[in-house]
């Protein structure tokens, strides 16, 4: 009779091993599919609406959105790639009037949403805004009549507004590809008799295209994604429908439908970013290659080129910073309403909740996952990341349907058991959002946490484990002590990042509970940029620490 416990058998010596579930495998599967859960809720609402509209919305909405996203991110995608790449260039390759300073506040974008660089943007263009106001002065124009100015609320101010925030995605990714490639080879680029843009289009250019080809996919994500600019701006996309099928037609199924077309742009999004950069592969012969040595740009051109690297900043971040403390300034009593101080608790309460559940989940994931080396857990590990590029409100409403059904369900049976109905616990409360933010900002932490575990040498975690240490005292004694930076820089991120998301606190707040993000909002639909102002810049100074972290972080490279 075989002994089930003998190692010697025909299986075993094959290398062959049955999984055994652990504690740790089954965690991480659970987390995993609680953040896939939104999406395949979507997909299952897409295709069992209760009323289905969709030949309706084929034949009428439908174009329009999806041209107008497709020309937004046409258009994002052309201005970020120019404005992240050239930038990017520029500091890496040359000398210049101010290229210290700018090679960190080209990232200072980072800092201020979209929503908030539209309200800036169109406040400070539109006929009572300061530029209009101070042609007529000047040119002594009496009405509109007498001149012609661009449409400020169109389109084309959606797409530089988007632009101004997104290309730093681009920059970033850019400068670091700049910065990884060999001197040598523009040496010889150079002595072949190949000019500064010879050298650009055949050696620059084609070296960091996968860095590029990333960097506008984010982009472009974040154009599909962004709600409040879109809406300031009057531009109907497809994430705009969403909106106005769920909340103002009261159709789920067909906003379901809809997230769906956005799933699909977003899926083909990836897909072509990872086609684009299959067959890129580019590498260092050695270690000990030469790094670029940057150029002295003679006076005029130096000029020229602080001037391209400043519009960017001036756009993305000086502009929005004036306004929105020209009218903090003007009107100091909004500093001190109780809807902003209520603002400011709410946002810290369910940022800090949600950054902390999210890098811990995050932990207890990419642990488990590496305990259990091969096998299931580590198949889902990378559809985890799906929360990312899902939209907020594509995230929303995938939660807040099967949320209040089990709301319902709970209720009606504690309604049953006890006499007294509790309430929904989950779509009545703060919770729903703090599960949003932890799925749609699971893929920022997962990325960090992975990166940090695979610094560590695995003898370390080996050596414990030999001397009786047990998975979860490995991971506290060891791994946590090691990774202490990087866990901090993942909760700020996320915490950032909840701060900044607009169209998932929309949908899934509580009745009468406002962020920092929802107030400013709110306020600058109503054309008070007054009261939008302060709420408007504390999202701002949160943003700005984290790209001061990681402006920090690039020093230290």
């Amino acid at each position: 009779m075989l002994d089930p416990h003998r190692t010697d058998l025909p299986a075993a010596r094959a290398g062959l091993r049955l999984p055994r579930p652990d504690g740790w495998s089954l965690g991480a599967l659970a987390i995993a599919a609680l953040v896939l859960m939104p999406i395949v809720s979507v997909i299952w609402i897409a295709f069992h609406p209760v009323e289905n509209i969709w030949p309706h919305l084929l034949s009428s909405v439908l174009p329009r959105y999806l041209t107008n996203t497709l020309v937004l991110m046409a258009g994002v995608a052309a201005l970020t790639a120019m404005v992240g790449t050239g930038a990017a260039w520029l500091v890496t390759m040359y000398r210049f009037p101010g290229v210290r300073i700018l090679d960190h506040a080209l990232l200072f974008p980072l800092a201020i949403p979209a929503y908030i660089g539209a309200y800036a943007l169109a406040d400070f263009l539109d006929y009572s805004g300061a530029l209009q106001t101070a042609l007529r002065g000047f040119m002594g124009w009496q009405s509109a009549r007498d001149y012609w100015f661009p449409e400020v609320r169109s389109r084309g101010a959606a797409i530089l507004v988007l632009s101004s925030a997104l290309y730093p995605y681009v920059y970033l990714l850019a400068r670091a590809a700049f910065r990884e490639q060999s001197g040598a080879s523009y040496e010889v680029a150079r002595a072949l008799g190949k000019g500064p843009w010879g050298l650009f289009l055949r050696v620059g250019l084609p070296l960091a295209r996968p860095a590029i080809a990333a960097g506008v996919a984010l982009a472009m994500m974040e154009t599909v994604a962004d709600f409040g600019t879109v809406e300031h701006f009057g531009v109907q996309t497809l994430t705009t429908g969403i909106f106005s099928v769920w909340l103002t037609a009261g159709n789920a199924g067909g906003a379901a439908q809809i997230s769906g077309v956005v799933l699909v742009l977003i899926f083909l999004l990836v897909a072509l970013e990872r086609v684009g950069r299959r067959n890129a592969r580019f590498h260092r012969m050695s270690r000990g290659a030469r790094p670029i040595q940057p150029l002295t740009l003679t006076r005029g051109r130096g000029w020229i080129a602080c001037g391209f690297c400043l519009l960017p900043v001036v756009t993305g971040f000086l502009l929005p910073v004036a306004v929105m403390l020209n009218h903090a300034l003007r009107k100091p009593d909004a500093w001190t309403s109780p809807g902003l101080l209520k603002a400011l608790g709410n946002t810290l309460t369910v940022g800090g909740i949600a950054a902390i559940l999210t890098v811990g989940a995050a932990l207890f994931l990419v642990y488990g996952v590496r305990l259990a080396g091969r096998g299931l857990p580590r198949l889902v590990l990378p559809l985890t990341l799906l929360g990312y590029a899902a939209p907020g409100a594509v995230l929303a409403l995938g939660l807040l349907i099967p949320l209040a059904a089990l709301d319902h369900r709970v209720a009606d049976a504690m309604a049953a058991l006890t006499g007294h109905d509790p309430g929904l616990l989950l779509t009545g409360t703060a919770a729903a959002l703090v599960l949003a933010y932890m799925v749609r900002f699971f893929g920022v932490a997962q990325g960090a946490v992975d990166s940090a575990f695979g610094r560590i040498s695995p003898s370390l975690p080996m050596a414990a484990r030999s001397l009786g240490r047990r998975p979860g005292s490995v991971l506290a004694s060891v791994y946590l002590p090691l990774m202490r930076g990087s866990v901090a820089t993942a909760l700020l991120v996320v915490f950032v990042d909840c701060v900044k998301e607009l169209p998932a606190t929309l949908l899934l707040r509580p009745f009468n509970y406002n962020t920092l993000a929802t107030r400013a909002h709110e306020q600058a639909s109503l054309e008070r940029l007054g009261e939008a102002a302060p709420a408007a810049l504390l999202v701002m100074l949160v943003g700005l620490a984290a790209v001061a972290l990681l402006a920090r972080a690039n020093r230290a490279q």
